[in-house]
């Protein structure tokens, strides 16, 4: 029996029941559920970003621009941090509830006997909210992988892979070449695909060559270069843009990421052009909650979803970069498939205090986990257990003296459970 649809509370339960880390990899229960919606294909044009690291600043880069230069866009991006309404935005703003009930609902009624995972049908609700909307340009971000992600039913008109590092193993292999591989999957032939990432897997790059995809590779094709007050963007074919203001988001590694969105303007300008102007304001208005977010106030509050070794090793670099602080408390937890020691060792020369907090469901590590990893990776000092992120954040409150700095990572449900808390009436 297919389930009726009255409130945002209905969805969460309906989705909640099929299992938020429940993967079923493969096409065919999407292309049936997307035929059975019977939705043409709007005139807008789709972007897909996927990779590693570097996927919700990517998204947000583009919806900025396009929005600045005039278009109506739609962004769907996971997950979410407060509500699932943050996953489909139109025009900036998350759809309303009433928008996301009528999208579910139309794709239950549609699905028939078809199962769907979580991630399906979320991506197929969006579909439709977005298919009615009148939009111009959509941007689409890859979950998991690429080439088997449900994302990868729809046809790109533009696919930009931002990093490419050793995540989600047991699903897209443990190798770069076999991870490559998946993500580019999401290719085309003779459509543009843009690769931020200067080193890319030859598994990348061969499978882009035999599909004939158009491929541009940072470093190769496009890239940077800036100095303390402004950057430049340019492509091996000569053109140069140049006096660009940074990025309103924060960390070293936004270069690559908004070169990597110019390449991809610049791609399909044809079918959807943006002025300079537009671009430049989108990357000076653009804003994303949990990537190096500092939040006003003293101490100093750094939320980032870092959960990966390679977003680890991005994330010290930023914290080196903000300058002195007395004594840096860290609030940590993290799912139990990631490379726990990896990051940790990256940044415990930056932490004086490790307060390390509990994380809900079969995947969340327990504090006292993270405490004997932390320990094995030779972490010793203030080592604290905590049963939640707030709990562990609110320690970290009480301690820190208005100089110091508390830095909230290892997962987005660390953040988010700390974001609650502070965004909780006082």
């Amino acid at each position: 029996m297919n389930t009726t649809f009255s409130t945002p509370a209905d969805i969460q339960r309906h989705l909640d029941s099929l299992g938020l880390f429940h993967m079923d990899m493969g096409l065919g229960r999407m292309r049936r559920a997307l035929a059975a919606l019977d939705l043409a294909r709007p005139p807008f044009v789709v972007a897909q970003v996927l990779g590693t690291n570097g996927k919700g600043s990517t998204c947000a880069y583009l919806e900025a621009i396009y929005r600045a230069a005039g278009y109506r866009v739609g962004c769907y991006t996971s997950p979410h941090l407060l509500r699932y309404n943050e996953r489909v935005r139109i025009d900036g703003r998350d759809v309303s509830d009433a928008v996301l009930v009528d999208a579910f609902a139309e794709v239950e009624r549609a699905r028939g006997d078809t199962p769907l995972t979580y991630f399906e049908h979320g991506t197929l609700a969006a579909w439709a909210a977005f298919s009615h909307a009148g939009l111009d340009a959509i941007i689409l971000e890859v979950g998991l992988g690429g080439r088997l992600d449900a994302v990868n039913v729809f046809e790109p008109d533009c696919s930009i892979v931002t990093s490419v590092a050793m995540d989600h193993m047991d699903f897209l292999g443990d190798t770069r070449e076999a991870i490559g591989f998946e993500k580019a999957g999401i290719f085309r032939p003779g459509k543009p695909a843009i690769c931020s990432d200067p080193m890319p897997p030859q598994s990348l790059i061969d499978h882009a060559e035999a599909i004939g995809a158009k491929l541009q590779v940072s470093g190769r094709d496009f890239g940077f270069a800036g100095d303390q007050n402004q950057w430049a963007f340019w492509t091996a074919g000569g053109s140069r843009r140049g006096g660009l203001a940074y990025p309103a988001l924060r960390g070293t590694n936004q270069l690559l990421n908004a070169a990597a969105v110019m390449a991809a303007c610049e791609a399909v300008r044809d079918i959807l052009p943006v002025p300079m102007q537009a671009i430049r304001q989108g990357f000076m208005l653009v804003e994303l909650p949990g990537r190096f977010q500092v939040l006003p106030g003293r101490p100093a509050v750094v939320l980032d979803v870092a959960h990966n070794p390679q977003a680890a090793g991005v994330l010290n670099e930023n914290l080196a970069s903000m300058g002195y602080f007395p004594e840096t408390w860290a609030v940590l937890g993290m799912l139990g498939d990631k490379d726990v020691a990896g990051v940790v060792r990256l940044l415990r020369d930056r932490v004086d205090h490790w307060l390390l907090a509990s994380l809900p469901g079969p995947r969340g590590l327990s504090a006292a986990r993270l405490a004997e990893i932390l320990r094995e990776v030779g972490v010793s000092g203030d080592v604290r257990e905590h049963d939640s992120p707030q709990a562990a954040y609110q320690v970290a409150r009480e301690g820190a003296a208005e100089g110091d700095r508390i830095v909230i990572f290892g997962s987005f449900l660390t953040v988010a459970d700390v974001l609650a808390a502070v965004k909780a009436p006082q």
